[in-house]
Parts: structure tokens; C-alpha cells; sequence
């Protein structure tokens, strides 16, 4: 009887090996499960993964980063681009390498969005103790700062030898490939354990294939479904991510086609239906249309495909007040679909609307439903124009009248990516969606920085797409050190740089809970020591530009056209530099329809915070519990 044949390689060059022959497959379509890693080396790493990824050659394909936290969004940004089914992997030395991917970590896995994980770690021999950069925990002799990304992954572990690198490689790959369990996934690497050689098992190279199924309903689950939709009346989908994670847009809109629900989405399913399709009524919650969130307040059954029903979603459960209101949650995570205490259809979103779909034939709702939502739609429209126009192209633009320019310029192919701000709240109301994967919003986490790396793994996962980045100056000052590696592999994206000088989101929000804008405009000191002095006299454009961007400045709305108009046909990463004026100057522009509960001081001096009070409490007179 022969011996199972080995190879020798050191931990690092087993993992890389191990890596490069990761796919999933669904829909009989296969996809590379690791595409490439990003790394930024140190002592950490680099005799490690660093030599195992020079040595590997194009097995597993290397990216160069600029910032740990970064190359986690830009790894992000690739995987939600490619439906979850590919991901990437990053590898950082201990110390602040490692900490510094506890943002992008905790944004992976709040999103449900895979990324591995690499960390170096401290000596599992401890040859000397204490090393450079460990953190002494005198009651924990097997802790290091690697332990903080433990609460923001969906797997973690410790490769303290290298036969133990096997069975934490597969349950890796096994999270990083299921829809309900995917996120960040780490692999913490101590740097003399990834140098140290093992005789592996050839059977670890082999090519595996991690299947993504689609399970299909409950029969019971999917008959009391269908019951419980013919008998409503006043019936509202909301369509989340997992509509986009499961490519169930098609299924979606013959699903609206036949029974004419109207659809809402959340800021992760915008886009399921695309803007003109007559069921779309747009963004709900504290962001969303005026349209969206009356058939909200007035539904009596509110059926969530792929929605997890954040505060946003829900106007912080104020917004769904109909005296016996149902819910009715198809999702493929059994922990979303009991939500609010809803009739649970655990199931592909795809697979669950077909199912749907099928049993519900010839049911519609009535004519008069249909109409009412019709023509809330259209006058929502109206509203949405009024928001974009710009009668005067020698003004400076608004930040809604800049959405009403790319509105006029993109096409399906187009990317808009933006993640945090005031942006969000404008884009969820007015942005007029074309295609499944145009509207790019990170909101689970709202992380300021993620859109210039995120762009970069948008622009590797669909290079032939126009991709945006919409910046305000405050997440631009964040994280803008991914340009320079956009540079360097030539991604041509656009960056939007908005500048209001200052936090203008917060402070907006600020004066509306009584905090009266304090701490948030880029302003120098006054007189009385407060930040209310002249403007800061910095320029962003300048700073993009010796990053390596091609920079555009546009001080009015005709120059603003013109610049964005060049920049999308740019074949190198361009900035568009525009300063803009408040959203609450321009005629039209829509204020939130949906409460959110930021909670007010109870007591304070200030006339300002004891009317912020008052007015929050007969906000929150409205919540409501759903049992």
C-alpha cells in the first residue's frame, strides 16, 4: 500500500497554495473564491505570506495597499460587486497592522460581505516575551491585540501549528462561502509558525468547490405565505440585500408584474427594481420617499425579502402603524426572518419568490391600491426633479443639484459608490437606480472613508464600469491613501470631492437634537474659543493631485456638467472638485419623511436642547413594539 503523498512547504506557502484552489459555484457557474490578496508587510509577515506570495508567483495574485483598514474596504467593495461568490484576502504584521483591520472587519461583517483575514501574530514559541509590539495581558499569557477582531468576525482562529492551519483553512473557506454566515473571517498567524515546514497531505491542494445553494421554502411556511398575501389589502414589499446577494431582481419583478405590491427598498436593496418599473416606489424609512413610507404607515402586511430591518428601515419602529399590521420576512437567515414577529419564509430570495410567485397566480391587488401608489410615484417625481434642477449654470451647485448632473450623464453601466454623510439620506430619496448593481451604498456600517478604496475593488471585479466615488470633505480627510494605489494598477474611477467644510451631515443633526452644530464645521477658532471663525484654508484638490489624480475644479453648475462629462470618459483616476452649497437652500429638496431616534438630553440649560426634547418625546410616543 503506498503512502499518501506530501509536500513540504512552510504554513504560509501551504496557505497561499491552499487559497489559490478555493471556488464556489452556483447556478452551475464557478467562481475563484480567493482572487487575490492585499498586503502591507512588516515584521509580521513578511518572511511569511510575504515570501509565500513572491514565491507563488500569479497563483494567488498580489495587490499593494496603502492602509490596513483600506484594503479591507477595497476587498469588500470586490466581493459585494461579485455577488458574495468572490472574495479577497488581506494580510497585515502584528501590532497596528492587525488593529488597524478591526473597522474594515467589523464593516465586512455587519454588511454579511466576505473577507479573509490574514493577521501575523505574536510567537506561538515565545523564544523571547515580551516581542516588539505585544500586548502583555498579565492574567492571558494567550492574548494579542489580534484577539480585538474575535466580536467583528464571523470565524476566527489561531494558527498556533501547522498540522492546525488544515481544519482552520476549510472552516474558513466553509464561512467565507455560506450566504447566511459570510463576513470577516480571520486567521490569526503567529510570524514563526507561518515560516515553519510541514509535510502537507496533497489532498489539501486540491481543487474544492464550496456550492452555494439556493434552499427552497417550507411547503407549510411557503401555503401560510400565500394566505396571508391574498388576504391582505394594503400589501408592501421591502427589498433588501439579500435581493441583490441572490440575483432574485428578475424574480422580484415578475413577482410585482403579476400581483402589483408595490416595492420599497432599504439602502442595501435599492436597485432591485430599477426606478421607472411601476411597482418602485423607492427608499423607505427615515431616509426614504414620501411615497414609500405612506404605503409604509397604511400597509397591513409588510413582506421583507432579504431585509434585516435596521432602525433606518424601520423610522426606529415608528413607521409601520397600522392597527394590525402583519410581517411577513423571506430571507435565507433564520435570525432575519423572525424578525418583528413575522410569519418566518426561510429561503433563497430568488428561489422564495419564485415559489411565491407560483402559488399566488391571478392574485393582483385592487385597482384602486394600485392607482393610489401610482400616483403617489408620480408626484414624488416631481419632487425629485424640483430637488435637481439648476436654473442657473453660473451658481454655485447644491448637493442634490450635483446628483441631478450625474442623474443626466450615467447609464446602467454606471457605479455610484458613497457610504457615509448626508449623501446617503439624499441618494436613498432621489437616486434614480438603472441597474442591479448601480447603486453601491455601504449603510450598515456608514463607515466615513470606505468609497475610494471600495471603489478600487469595484473597478477589479467590473473593470469595464464607469465607477463614481461621492466624497464629502470630511470622509475624503479619512482615508484618501488608496488613491495612490488606484495610480499604480491605472483604475481609472471618478472621485466626487463635495466640500461644505465641515461634518455638514452631523451638524444637521446636531441642531435638530439640540447640540446646535457644536464640534462640527472645519472652521478656525473664534474670539469666545469656539470653532465659528473663517473657513480653513485647505484644498483637497491640491491633495488629490499629489496623490497622482487627474483633478477637475468646478465652481458652478456649467462647469460642474462639463467636468463630470470629461472625467467619465477618463482613463486614469480623476477628482472632480466642487464646493457646494446647503441642501436646505435649493427650492424642493426633500427632508426626511421617517423618524430616526437619536436620543436628547433629558435636562440641559439651553433653550435649544429643552425644545429638542420636547420634540423628541412626542416622536418617540410613536414607537411601537411588533410581537
Amino acid at each position: 500500500m503506498n503512502a499518501p503523498t506530501t509536500r513540504r512547504l512552510t504554513v504560509a506557502q501551504a496557505l497561499v497554495e491552499f487559497l489559490a484552489h478555493q471556488y464556489t459555484e452556483r447556478d452551475g457557474r464557478r467562481h475563484r473564491l480567493i482572487n487575490a490578496c492585499w498586503g502591507i508587510f512588516g515584521h509580521g509577515n513578511v518572511a511569511g505570506l510575504g515570501q509565500a506570495l513572491l514565491e507563488s508567483g500569479e497563483s494567488l495574485p498580489y495587490l499593494q495597499g496603502r492602509n490596513e483598514q483600506a484594503m479591507v474596504h477595497a476587498a469588500v467593495g470586490y466581493a459585494r460587486q461579485c455577488d458574495r461568490l468572490s472574495a479577497q484576502a488581506v494580510t497585515t504584521s502584528i501590532g497596528p497592522g492587525a488593529t488597524n483591520l478591526v473597522t474594515g472587519a467589523a464593516l465586512a461583517t455587519v454588511n454579511r460581505l466576505p473577507v479573509l483575514l490574514l493577521p501575523g501574530d505574536i510567537f506561538a514559541t515565545r523564544p523571547a516575551d515580551p516581542v516588539l509590539q505585544q500586548l502583555e495581558v498579565p492574567h492571558a499569557g494567550d492574548v494579542s491585540v489580534n484577539d480585538a477582531l474575535r466580536p467583528v468576525s464571523r470565524y476566527f482562529d489561531r494558527v498556533t501549528r501547522p498540522e492546525a492551519l488544515i481544519p482552520a483553512a476549510l472552516q474558513a473557506m466553509r464561512v467565507l462561502a455560506d450566504p447566511v454566515d459570510t463576513g470577516a473571517v480571520t486567521l490569526a498567524l503567529p510570524q514563526d509558525v507561518q515560516a515553519e515546514a510541514y509535510d502537507w497531505p496533497e489532498e489539501f491542494f486540491a481543487d474544492r468547490v464550496w456550492r452555494v445553494a439556493r434552499p427552497a421554502p417550507d411547503a407549510d411556511a411557503l401555503a401560510e405565505a400565500v394566505r396571508l398575501i391574498r388576504e391582505a389589502r394594503r400589501p408592501l414589499v421591502i427589498a433588501g440585500g439579500g435581493v441583490h446577494h441572490s440575483e432574485a431582481e428578475d424574480a422580484l419583478r415578475a413577482f410585482a408584474d403579476a400581483t402589483g405590491i408595490p416595492v420599497a427598498s432599504t439602502q442595501a436593496g435599492k436597485g432591485s427594481l430599477r426606478h421607472d418599473h411601476p411597482a418602485d416606489v423607492g427608499g423607505i424609512g427615515h431616509t426614504g420617499t414620501a411615497t414609500a413610507d405612506e404605503l409604509g404607515r397604511a400597509a397591513d402586511l409588510v413582506i421583507g425579502v432579504g431585509t434585516r430591518y435596521t432602525d433606518f428601515t424601520t423610522a426606529s419602529s415608528t413607521l409601520f402603524a397600522a392597527p394590525g399590521v402583519r410581517f411577513l420576512n423571506l430571507n435565507i437567515a433564520a435570525f432575519d426572518s423572525h424578525k418583528l414577529g413575522a410569519t418566518a419564509l426561510v429561503a433563497d430570495a430568488r428561489a422564495g419568490l419564485d415559489a411565491l410567485g407560483k402559488e399566488l397566480a391571478g392574485h393582483r391587488v385592487a385597482k384602486e391600491y394600485e392607482a393610489g401608489y401610482t400616483a403617489a410615484k408620480a408626484a414624488w417625481e416631481r419632487r425629485v426633479d424640483a430637488a435637481y434642477a439648476a436654473a442657473d449654470d453660473s451658481a454655485r451647485p447644491s448637493q442634490t443639484q450635483v446628483l441631478g448632473l450625474l442623474d443626466a450623464l450615467v447609464d446602467d453601466t454606471d457605479v455610484l459608490i458613497n457610504a457615509a454623510g448626508s449623501l446617503p439620506g439624499d441618494l436613498h430619496k432621489l437616486w434614480r437606480a438603472r441597474s442591479r448593481r448601480q447603486y453601491h451604498l455601504e449603510y450598515g456600517y456608514s463607515c466615513m472613508g470606505y468609497e475610494i478604496p471600495a471603489a478600487i475593488g469595484v473597478r477589479l471585479a467590473a473593470p469595464d464600469r464607469p465607477v463614481w466615488a461621492l466624497v464629502g470633505d470630511g470622509t475624503y480627510l479619512m482615508n484618501p491613501t488608496e488613491i495612490v494605489t488606484a495610480v499604480q494598477e491605472g483604475l481609472a474611477f471618478t472621485l466626487v470631492l463635495l466640500q461644505n467644510h465641515g461634518y455638514a451631515s452631523i451638524g444637521g443633526l446636531s441642531e435638530q437634537t439640540g447640540g446646535e452644530r457644536f464640534g462640527t464645521a472645519y472652521r478656525f477658532r473664534a474670539g469666545d474659543g469656539t470653532y465659528t471663525g473663517a473657513p480653513l484654508p485647505v484644498d483637497l484638490a491640491a491633495n488629490a493631485a499629489s496623490l497622482g489624480m487627474h483633478v477637475l475644479r468646478a465652481a458652478t453648475v456649467g462647469e460642474l456638467r462639463a467636468a463630470l462629462a470629461e472625467a467619465r470618459g477618463a482613463k486614469r483616476p480623476t477628482c472632480v472638485y466642487v464646493e457646494t452649497e446647503t441642501a436646505d437652500t435649493v427650492p424642493g429638496a426633500p427632508e426626511a419623511q421617517a423618524w430616526w431616534d437619536v436620543p436628547v438630553a433629558e435636562t440641559a440649560t439651553r433653550p435649544a436642547a429643552r425644545a429638542a426634547r420636547q420634540a423628541y418625546d412626542r416622536q418617540a410616543a410613536g414607537r411601537r413594539r411588533h410581537l
